[in-house]
C-alpha cells in the first residue's frame, strides 16, 4: 500500500472535524473483523475466557478480543454453521422448511437418545420436517436432529461438512474447519472467536426471519419440552441469540447477541470450565461493551464525508457517502487517541458513476485501525472536455496529483 500523507488532522471527539490531504493510496478494504485493531486498551477489560470476541454489529467494530485467531474445538457452536448452509438453501428455495427427512440408525444411535448427549429426541424411522428440525437444532442443541438435516439435505455428515467448509471459505473463514454438523469432537475440527462471530454476524444480517428462532425460550418434540440452552435469554440483558457449546474438549462456550438502546453486540466466550463461569463472564464482557462504548453518528445518509479528485471529469471531483448514515463505536473515554483518514486509490477516472465503492474512511487508535467504513460516489461525474483533460493532465505531470479530502 502506498504511504497515506497527512498534512493536516484533528483528533476525534463526539464527532470528526478536520481536513486532510492525501497523496495517492490504495487500500484493500479489509472488514473490521480483521482485527487490525483494538478500541480500548485490554487493559481496561480482561476476560477470564481463554478465548474472548466482542464486536459491534452496526459497524463491524472489534470492542474487545482474546486469542480471537487460535483455534479450538468448537463443540455445539459448530451448530452455527450447520445452520448458515440450512439457512441459505431455504432461502435460496433448494429446500423447504416443509420438506420431510428419515431419522436413520445412525442419526438416531449417534446424536438421540442412546447418545446420552443433546437431543431433539427424534424416533428411529420417522420422518421429521425440516422447520422442527431445525428448532432442534437451535433450541435444543439436538445432536439428532444435526444429523438428520445432514443426510437428508447432502447424503451424509461427511458430504454436509464439505458443504460448511465450502460455504465457511466463501465467507471469509480461514481457520475454521468443519467435520461433522453436530460439533461433536473430532481431530481437526476447529473454529476460531473471531470467525463465530463473523458466522453470528452473517446470521443475523442475512437471515432476519429465521435468526429470530433463536429467541425461542423452549420447543417441545416427542412430548418432551427442553428450554434454549441459551442462559442469557433468562437474563435481562437483550439477548436474542445465539448458540452454547461443551465437550470436555472444548470447554464451555457460547456465542451470544444482544440489543440494547439500538445497539447490538455479538459476543464470543469459550474455553470455560463450568456453565457458571460461561454464563457469567458473556454477561461481564456485554455489559462492559455497553457500558465503555457509545455509538456516534458522524455523517446523515447522503451528507458527504469528503471529496476525491477526479482525472478528467466534469467536476474537479466527487462527493463521498456511506450506504446509509455513517457511525462510529467510540470509548467513552481516551477519544483524544482517535484519528480519521480517508484512502482511496487513484487517479480516478472520468465518467464516475453514482453509487461506485471508491474509498474508505478508517477510525485509527494509536495507528492502529479500529474501524473501517466504505464510501461511495455520492454523484455521477460525467466525462469533461478536452480542456478540462488538459488541465488535468498538465497538473498531473508537473506536480502530481494532491487530493484534498475535507472531513
Amino acid at each position: 500500500m502506498i504511504p497515506v500523507d497527512t498534512v493536516r488532522g484533528r483528533s476525534v471527539g463526539g464527532a470528526l472535524l478536520g481536513r486532510m490531504a492525501l497523496a495517492a493510496a490504495f487500500l484493500v478494504f479489509l472488514a473490521a473483523l480483521s482485527g487490525l485493531a483494538r478500541a480500548a486498551d485490554d487493559k481496561a477489560f480482561a476476560s477470564k475466557a481463554p478465548y474472548a470476541f466482542l464486536l459491534n454489529y452496526d459497524t463491524g467494530t472489534v470492542l474487545y478480543e482474546k486469542a480471537s485467531d487460535k483455534p479450538f474445538p468448537p463443540a455445539s457452536l459448530a451448530k452455527l454453521m450447520t445452520m448458515t448452509v440450512v439457512f441459505d438453501a431455504v432461502a435460496s428455495g433448494s429446500v423447504s422448511l416443509d420438506a420431510e427427512y428419515k431419522v436413520s440408525e445412525h442419526a438416531w444411535r449417534t446424536g438421540g437418545g442412546p447418545s446420552g448427549g443433546s437431543a431433539m429426541f427424534v424416533e428411529l424411522n420417522s420422518t421429521v420436517r425440516l422447520g422442527d428440525l431445525i428448532q432442534g437444532v437451535i433450541i435444543q442443541s439436538g445432536n439428532d436432529a444435526a444429523i438428520v438435516i445432514a443426510e437428508g439435505m447432502a447424503g451424509s455428515e461427511a458430504a454436509f461438512a464439505d458443504l460448511m467448509n465450502k460455504r465457511a471459505a466463501e465467507l471469509g473463514l480461514k481457520n475454521s474447519h468443519f467435520l461433522n454438523p453436530t460439533g461433536l469432537d473430532a481431530p481437526g475440527m476447529v473454529v476460531t472467536a473471531r470467525e463465530l462471530a463473523m458466522i453470528a454476524n452473517y446470521l443475523i444480517g442475512q437471515h432476519p426471519d429465521l435468526y429470530k428462532i433463536y429467541s425461542r425460550t423452549e420447543f417441545t418434540w416427542n412430548d418432551i419440552t427442553q428450554r434454549n440452552r441459551n442462559p442469557l435469554l433468562r437474563l435481562d440483558i437483550g439477548a436474542d441469540g445465539l448458540k452454547t457449546g461443551y465437550t470436555k474438549e472444548s470447554g464451555y462456550g457460547l456465542v451470544a447477541s444482544t440489543v440494547q438502546n439500538g445497539q447490538r453486540l455479538i459476543a464470543v466466550v469459550a474455553g470455560l470450565d463450568s456453565e457458571k463461569n460461561r454464563e457469567e463472564e458473556a454477561k461481564r464482557l456485554i455489559e462492559w461493551g455497553y457500558e465503555s462504548f457509545e455509538q456516534v453518528s458522524l455523517f446523515e445518509d447522503g451528507e458527504s464525508a469528503g471529496e476525491a479528485r477526479v482525472y478528467g471529469g466534469a467536476t474537479i471531483g466527487v462527493p463521498l457517502v456511506g450506504k446509509g448514515p455513517v457511525r462510529v463505536v467510540l470509548p467513552k473515554e481516551g477519544r483524544e487517541e482517535l484519528r480519521a483518514r480517508i484512502l482511496y486509490r487513484g487517479p480516478l477516472p472520468a465518467p464516475v458513476e453514482k453509487g461506485t465503492r471508491i474509498a474508505t474512511l478508517q477510525i485509527l487508535r494509536n495507528d492502529a485501525v479500529i474501524q473501517e467504513t466504505p464510501l461511495f460516489a455520492g454523484a455521477d461525474v460525467p466525462e469533461g472536455g478536452l480542456a478540462r483533460k488538459a488541465t488535468d493532465a498538465a497538473l498531473e505531470l508537473l506536480f502530481g496529483w494532491i487530493w484534498q479530502v475535507s472531513l
